[in-house]
């Protein structure tokens, strides 16, 4: 049958999680691609991939197993999911969404209309700040693109969505899950996919020292991100974090607060 398809998100967040796939003791198990969340999303929706880093908004839409254990998340600042508003949260109308994950499009619908009472409606554009706050009130930017932004130099408001999410449930806030086809046989790979995982956490330096120059990042800023504010080994809080997140997804939905088709967003 050949080693399974596995597609991995492409930014620096996942990189800790597939280490061990690509210099440790699980290379060569698998078949890897790399692409942005929602585009691993399609691949498993498709059939191209037999197991992905979604966004974890994906399990509420796609019959998918979770592979235990490992994934993105955050127990407070995240910094790489910025909502950045030419206005006070509480009066923004319009939203120009980051396309590249549904996860925290929903995750900025969930804090906007629970925390602050706004409902805008969404805007896709890619991830240009000065565009997308020329053509909606706020803007929301993710993943690398979003490192690259420093708030604190911002003539704008500016909101980490982790942050946010931590101060108004307490709870951890899950970005992006392994997920399998059906069939598949997610736990028999569930073992490889953690031990990787443990692999790249424990040479956080080795990855400082590939990753800064390839995307052009200062060396302090990866290391800050990777050890300060991106969690890789989740536990029970993380999954009960990530079930009210979907709760609070639902409930909105059913409200019928103005949503963007989901292929647009």
């Amino acid at each position: 049958m050949g080693r399974l398809r596995v597609c991995a998100v492409s930014y620096l967040n996942t990189t800790p999680l597939v280490w061990g796939m690509l210099h440790g003791p699980q290379r060569g198990l698998f078949e890897l691609d790399f692409r942005v969340p929602a585009g691993c999303a399609d691949q498993l929706a498709s059939g191209a991939a037999d197991i992905g880093i979604v966004p974890s908004f994906e399990l509420t839409r796609l019959n998918l197993e979770t592979i235990p254990g490992t994934g993105i998340a955050c127990h407070g600042p995240v910094r790489s999911i910025l909502l950045i508003s030419s206005r006070p949260a509480a009066q923004i109308r319009t939203l120009a969404a980051d396309s590249s994950s549904r996860t925290s499009v929903e995750l900025a619908r969930v804090i906007l209309e629970r925390k602050y009472g706004a409902s805008p409606t969404l805007i896709r554009q890619p991830p240009d700040l000065e565009a997308m706050l020329g053509s909606a009130d706020a803007a929301l930017i993710i993943g690398d693109p979003a490192l690259r932004i420093d708030p604190a130099r911002l003539p704008y408001y500016s909101y980490d969505l982790g942050a946010e999410w931590v101060e108004m449930t307490g709870l951890p806030m899950v970005f992006a899950v392994w997920a399998a086809r059906p069939g598949v046989g997610a736990a028999s790979v569930a073992e490889a996919f953690r031990d990787s995982c443990r692999f790249g956490r424990e040479r956080i330096e080795q990855i400082v020292a590939s990753e800064a120059p390839r995307r052009e990042f200062p060396p302090a800023l990866v290391r800050e991100y990777l050890t300060r504010h991106i969690v890789h080994q989740l536990e029970s809080r993380d999954y009960e974090g990530m079930e009210l997140f979907f709760r609070y997804a639902r409930e909105l939905a059913e409200a019928g607060a103005p949503k963007a088709p989901m292929n647009a967003i």
